[in-house]
């Protein structure tokens, strides 16, 4: 599903990310781990082609996302730190021209943008402008803009942040979700105990390179992966 091979970005002097290979595949979810600056938000821009790399090959679904990023995007959905939205729209506005983009039928967006405002209990403030949203309202319609085009790849970077116990429970259901039925998810956090019980498989960066990665049980092993990553940030 999402193929990264030989990723390297620059800033000027400064390797931010080095060398880096991962493979995502269908039915995963997949976690991405390292301290603040060590790559983690770098590599998830270049992976959906919003920043320019240096090096590497990154492959959607088997498409390249220097050669065709339009198609790569059609397939994935990506949701930043800190959602950066259109504040002028309503919640409802926002969610039809994501709908308009990825030119999903009205009946089906309809029916999508019902179920899954009712589930973050967000229907009522639909038609509140987005510039009265707080920060978890806002994070939970990116959430919502994300999955009501159905893409078979969902990228987040720390999508816990702002949201309530009872969101974020919602959210991890729906990656649970997502991911038995095909697809991947890809996704940094710096809450290790929600990776270690969500995650198949998690990858450890240190100052842009790969330090550690395969499934739960190849990276901790008999530790937390908290014991593990301490251990691995002190070496």
């Amino acid at each position: 599903m999402l193929n990264i091979e030989h990723l390297t970005k620059r800033y000027g002097e400064k390797i931010a990310v080095d060398d880096l290979s991962l493979h995502i595949y269908p039915g995963e979810i997949y976690g991405f781990i390292g301290h603040n600056g060590a790559g983690k938000t770098t590599t998830l821009k270049c992976v959906v082609g919003i920043l320019s790399f240096d090096e590497g090959v990154v492959t959607v679904n088997g498409k390249n996302i220097r050669e065709d990023p339009v198609a790569c995007k059609r397939d994935l959905a990506y949701i930043p730190d800190n959602p950066d939205l259109y504040d002028f729209m309503s919640g409802i506005k926002y969610l039809n021209f994501i709908g308009d983009v990825f030119g999903i039928p009205a009946d089906v967006r309809q029916e999508r943008i019902r179920r899954y405002a009712d589930t973050f209990e967000l229907t009522g403030d639909l038609a509140q402008p987005i510039s009265a949203y707080s920060h978890g309202m806002k994070q939970k319609l990116a959430v919502i803009a994300a999955w009501i085009h159905d893409p078979k790849l969902i990228i987040m970077d720390e999508p816990f942040v702002g949201l309530d116990p009872r969101a974020a429970h919602l959210l991890k259901e729906m990656m649970r979700e997502h991911c038995d039925a095909g697809g991947a998810i890809f996704f940094s956090t710096h809450v290790l105990e929600v990776a270690e019980k969500l995650c198949d498989k998690v990858a450890i960066i240190k100052q842009g390179r790969l330090v550690k990665a395969g499934t739960m049980e190849e990276v901790k092993g008999d530790d937390s992966l908290e014991e593990v990553f301490l251990e691995l940030e002190a070496e």
